[in-house]
């Protein structure tokens, strides 16, 4: 089978934070068939070795090019920093990585704080990639481990939260930066309440959306976007249901969540 325009668009992720990718494609392109796969038995992937997560997402991968998807969308900044080059070495289709997109995004800022899990921040990856599109900016780093289950537990606009963000945030507001991004993909969800922590003078650079508008410019360019009319498809490939994956997961796609198949390995 070949690859065409109503072929779907593949998303990964190590669990369901990619989900926030999904939604901004839905909402972006809305005539695209959409394949994701999250790796919920294994997540979190980013206590894990880079030789693990490596063979983890090349499994993922591989998984999404038997569904003849015409791109590839790493939606976990985790798995981005760790193992794009193989995911685009092994990959017959274009590959896009949400770093990449939100480095793009952030390229206008002087000062840039980025925030994300500690592997996303230790890895340096996003200080790399925004310096490549903004090679004057200052760049300032900040890892929010708590961020990720504040966000699971439905606390979005929680005092807890807000403390947390207040304190995470506190040396970037020091160094007075003009653009934060947001680098993981639960991190969409806290939008309204870091805007507040920061003030209306911090562009936030949501990576989701980010990602949605690189997706949207590639298709084009390439002639493949889906001409619709017809209802898209949505297809949710996951290694395990956890508990609270329907809660979860819907409120990051901001709709209700069907289609979902088990893939065991």
């Amino acid at each position: 089978m070949s690859t065409n325009a109503q072929s779907p668009i593949g998303v990964f992720d190590s669990g369901i934070g990619g989900l926030t990718v999904v939604r901004a494609l839905m909402e972006r392109l809305p005539y695209e068939n959409i394949v994701y796969f999250g790796d919920t038995a294994r997540v979190p992937y980013g206590v894990k070795s880079v030789d693990t997560i490596t063979h983890f997402t090349t499994q993922i991968a591989q998984f999404l090019l038997e569904k003849d998807v015409k791109l590839l969308v790493i939606a976990c900044n985790t798995m981005a920093a760790v193992a794009s080059h193989v995911v685009k070495d092994l990959s017959s289709v274009p590959v896009l990585d949400v770093i990449d997109a939100g480095a793009v995004s952030a390229r206008g800022g002087k000062r840039i704080g980025v925030i994300g899990t500690p592997t996303t921040i230790n890895s340096n990856a996003y200080a790399r990639a925004i310096h490549e599109y903004a090679p004057d900016s200052r760049i300032h780093s900040q890892a929010c481990a708590l961020f990720v289950p504040l966000v699971e537990e439905g606390w979005l606009d929680h005092e807890v939260t807000r403390l947390t963000a207040q304190d995470y945030l506190k040396p970037l507001m020091a160094e007075r930066i003009d653009t934060l991004v947001l680098g993981c993909t639960h991190y969409p969800l806290l939008k309204p309440l870091l805007s507040q922590v920061v003030g209306e003078g911090v562009n936030l650079v949501d990576s989701a959306e980010a990602m949605a508008e690189q997706v949207a410019r590639l298709l084009a360019d390439k002639k493949l976007a889906n001409p619709g009319p017809a209802q898209p498809r949505y297809d949710f490939h996951v290694t395990d249901v956890p508990l609270r994956f329907q809660t979860i997961g819907e409120r990051f796609l901001g709709r209700s969540l069907n289609n979902v198949h088990m893939v065991k390995w």
